[in-house]
């Protein structure tokens, strides 16, 4: 029988089965049932086996700097694809605590035929996933649905910019870009319902700052990303070349969906190509979509430092270890960042988005990182405190795209040199004149700036 996902989609550890247990699904990073090729590859090989099949999710109480919003975000999503797995006569195991341990605990109680579980570079999950294999002898498949190429097939290195990498990516899409199976009931069932948590019992198992509210008006989910993504189909694509305008609200809102895997990018893709959609518009968003994310995860995976600036190209360090000592013309520590307490009004209006949407536009996102060092004392506290914001607010946070997005703004990551200047080096500049040649900076202050801010020397 022919596989239904692309080999070239899967690592394969820890060689052939040794039980004929279950297979497990252990999802960290692609909460959706359905256009998920980690579950698709899992329920294919327990229809190999004629075993049964159980999705496990494992909640961390604390992760990374999330607070109540992200994981708000995530519980009602995950919820919500409840009733899909349930047709799909799919098990779910929850679980709290380390989900290393705990995949292990796991694998010892239902001693499983195989664990199938998503790619993703970020360091924490990489630990998790070593410490599974040298625990257990149980085959483990690691399945990267995030990308439409695979970030192992894309490139073997760390790429230097999007122009690299892109020509790599389009030359694959067409193989890559296959329809989605479909997920039918499974016809293996488990005898009895595997022990579980309940999603009262995550809530309560939470150990998180609660002060960050959930934000209002989003719909968190599988839904929840059709919906947006119809109406930017449908209502702002077709202003799309519009997008450095921060007041004309036609970014497609996807943000947090693709975060937490409740929409996959190559449906997105798909859904493009079936309504027959294309153009400047069309290859602009793509290029968002597709080949910047795509690089994002490349840069994450063979780049150990990704979050510290041992991670910066050597030219950025050294533009920016010449001007370490440069007078700054402000300072602020990382309250007066988080409060907006800056002599800035539009920097200020730009961290009050991100504080009460969960994002800020992407051209404001280069502007706000790149003020936090020239307002810092050096690099690696600009990097710390840009990333602690970006956590802490964005339900985009913790993120490759976020990783790799604030080290280019800071660090000169997939960047060239530019003219020198203090402060900077060679690392590309941002001021408030370039912002005004480009959008209604009164406007864009006035939307999201609910008092005078307080200048802070």
């Amino acid at each position: 029988m022919k596989p239904l996902v692309d080999p070239r989609r899967i690592r394969c550890y820890n060689g052939t089965a040794v039980h004929r247990g279950p297979v497990l699904y252990w999802m960290h990073r692609e909460f959706r049932a359905q256009d998920n090729w980690g579950l698709i590859h899992a329920r294919d090989q327990a229809l190999r086996l004629q075993v049964p099949l159980a999705v496990v999710f494992c909640l961390v109480p604390a992760f990374l700097g999330a607070t109540l919003r992200q994981f708000d975000f995530l519980l009602k999503g995950l919820e919500g694809s409840v009733p899909a797995l349930d047709q799909a006569n799919i098990a779910l195991i929850l679980r709290s605590g380390d989900p290393s341990q705990e995949m292990m605990r796991c694998c010892h109680e239902v001693q499983p035929s195989l664990v199938v579980t998503d790619f993703d570079p970020l360091r924490i999950k990489r630990q998790w996933l070593q410490a599974l294999l040298r625990d257990q002898a149980v085959p483990v498949h690691e399945v990267d649905s995030r990308n439409i190429v695979p970030a192992w097939i894309a490139s073997p290195r760390r790429e230097y910019m999007a122009r690299t990498i892109r020509p790599k990516i389009h030359r694959m899409l067409p193989e890559m870009l296959g329809p989605f199976p479909k997920l039918p009931a499974h016809p293996h069932p488990w005898p009895a319902p595997p022990p579980s948590l309940s999603f009262a019992d995550l809530r309560t198992a939470l150990r998180v700052d609660t002060s960050v509210a959930p934000v209002k008006g989003l719909r968190p989910g599988e839904a929840g990303a059709r919906e947006v993504l119809d109406t930017f189909l449908r209502q702002r694509l077709p202003r799309y070349d519009q997008r450095n305008d921060p007041n004309k609200g036609v970014c497609s809102g996807l943000s947090p969906y693709l975060h937490f895997g409740m929409i996959a990018a190559q449906s997105v893709v798909l859904e493009l190509t079936h309504q027959g959609l294309r153009g400047d518009n069309v290859d602009s968003f793509i290029e968002e979509l597709v080949v910047r994310r795509e690089l994002s995860d490349n840069f994450c995976l063979y780049t150990a430092d990704y979050d510290r600036i041992d991670g910066f190209p050597d030219w950025a360090l050294r533009t920016l270890e010449q001007h370490r000592n440069d007078p700054r013309p402000y300072l602020y520590d990382q309250e007066g960042f988080d409060r907006a307490q800056t002599h800035d009004p539009l920097w200020n209006a730009a961290q009050r988005q991100l504080v009460d949407s969960g994002t800020i536009h992407g051209y404001m996102r280069m502007y706000w990182a790149k003020k936090i060092l020239e307002w810092s004392p050096d690099a690696a506290e600009a990097l710390r405190i840009a990333i602690f914001l970006n956590d802490r607010y964005a339900l985009d946070g913790r993120e490759t795209n976020g990783y790799t997005g604030i080290a280019w703004s800071i660090g000169g990551v997939h960047d060239r040199g530019w003219s020198e200047r203090p402060i900077f080096g060679t690392i590309r500049y941002m001021n408030e004149s370039g912002a005004r040649r480009k959008f209604d900076v009164h406007r864009y202050i006035r939307t999201w700036s609910g008092h005078q801010p307080a200048l802070v020397a």
